[in-house]
Parts: structure tokens; sequence; C-alpha cells
């Protein structure tokens, strides 16, 4: 792990208007992280952008959110990860400056992972497919959006990662390389960016009751594993301005 690592300050809890007048762009908003976090900071007050392949599937959250008292209006926003060209990511980003005129934050939860596999037995198709939406993805997206990030005082994009001691071990494959890849670029883009109003954050989650984690786990209780709240929390803090003391960190919510 080449980043410092932080923890969630033990007095810290979400106040009801932390991200209140802000623009969140959340991916993968229709997964268990993703909603969670959309949930997260609707409550906290942030205008949110829900992104996800499909507009069917972020309709449940958006109504979820509606439903919320006293909370800003979401935004669906259909992207399909795997399948934008380049310039479709850049159109993407101008859309939301056409649409609400800023950007505040960017949240990247959506996740590609079909399970374990030997690199041997891993399809090309596959390892291309996996790479690009858990590791180029995020790169063109948040290129995309820093001119927006930048106009802002102050901006945030969160990068979760997945355990570092099991993603170099076999049958890890493409998921494996790309979360390790996503932890370099966001070290990168943080001494990119350590001067300006961007802060770059990354984020390791415990283990959560997620789609994912029961590709590859199928044999576990679900209900043995925490929800994916505590993580959303974590991720309202980074995208507070109480999570400047995190900026360029590793914020790691596994138990000490």
């Amino acid at each position: 792990m080449s980043l410092p690592v932080a923890r969630l300050p033990a007095d810290w809890t979400p106040a009801a208007a932390s991200l209140a007048g802000r623009v969140i762009l959340i991916t993968g908003a229709a997964g268990g992280l993703g909603r969670a976090s959309a949930l997260a900071c609707a409550k906290a007050g942030a205008t949110v952008l829900l992104a996800d392949r499909k507009a069917r599937a972020l309709e449940p959250v958006y109504d979820a959110i509606a439903a919320l008292p006293d909370v800003p209006q979401p935004v669906l926003q259909p992207m399909d990860l795997q399948g934008a060209s380049p310039l479709e990511y850049q159109t993407f980003a101008e859309s939301v400056e056409r649409q609400l005129g800023r950007l505040d934050g960017v949240v990247h939860a959506a996740v590609k992972c079909e399970g374990l596999t030997p690199l041997a037995m891993l399809s090309p198709e596959e390892w291309m497919t996996t790479l690009h939406v858990d590791l180029s993805a995020p790169f063109l997206l948040t290129q995309a959006c820093m001119p927006l990030l930048l106009k802002r005082e102050d901006s945030a994009v969160v990068f979760v990662l997945d355990d570092p001691t099991r993603m170099g071990r076999a049958h890890w494959g493409a998921y494996g390389v790309a979360k390790a890849g996503l932890e370099g670029l966001a070290s990168i883009l943080h001494e990119e960016t350590d001067e300006t109003p961007l802060r770059v954050h990354t984020l390791l989650p415990a283990p959560m009751r997620t789609a994912l984690r029961r590709t590859v786990w199928a044999g576990e209780d679900p209900d043995k594993v925490e929800t994916p709240d505590a993580a959303a929390e974590a991720v309202l803090y980074l995208l507070s301005p109480a999570g400047r003391a995190a900026r360029g960190k590793l914020l790691d919510l596994r138990r000490a």
C-alpha cells in the first residue's frame, strides 16, 4: 500500500447539511455502495447525479431519494462506462455543466468483477472490459470532469479500492490488477492537484454485503456481513469539508 493511511475520526457523525448546495456524481449508483452513498449524500443536502448503465436500474434509487423529506431532487445520468468512448465522457461532463452549472464531487462506485479466475483461463474480452470499467473509466470520467471540479472552492473525487493483501493473490485477475492500478492513479492525481481546490481520496471499505461480494464469496451467509451503510457514511465524510484531513490518503475502514 503506497498511500498513507487515515482512519475515520471516532467522534465524527454526519451532519444534516454537510453537503448542502453541492452537486455529487455517483457512478454505479444502482449498486450496493453506490446506492447507499447516493442516499447518504442526498440526506446531507446534495443534489445527487445518479449514473449507471441503464436508467431503469436507477429508478428505484431515484424514487427512494425523492421520497425523502426536504432533499434536492436527484438527477438521472445513464452512462455505459464499458461502452463509452473518450468523447462520450467529455460530452457527459458538458451535459452536467449545462444542466446544473457545477460539480463538487465524484464517487467512483461502479465496479466490474465476474468472479475468481486463473489468468490462464481469463478471456481477453473479460480482461479488457474489466480493466476498462474498473480503471480506465474512472480516469476518463475524472479527466473530463476536472475543469468543473477545479472551478469550485472545495471539491473531491473518491476512488474505492479493495483489500491490497488479496488483490495480488492468485485468481483475482483483471479486477485485482485494476484495483492496484487505481491506487496508483489516485496517488499520481493527488500529487498533481495537491495545491488546487480538488481533493483526491481513496476509500478501503470493510467487507460489505454487495453483489460483488456475493459473486466472489458465494457460500457466505450475507447476514453476517455489514451493509454498505458504514462505507457510505465514510464517502460522505470524504466529500464534506471535514474530509480535508484525509486528502491524498487511504481511508481504511477495516478493523485496526
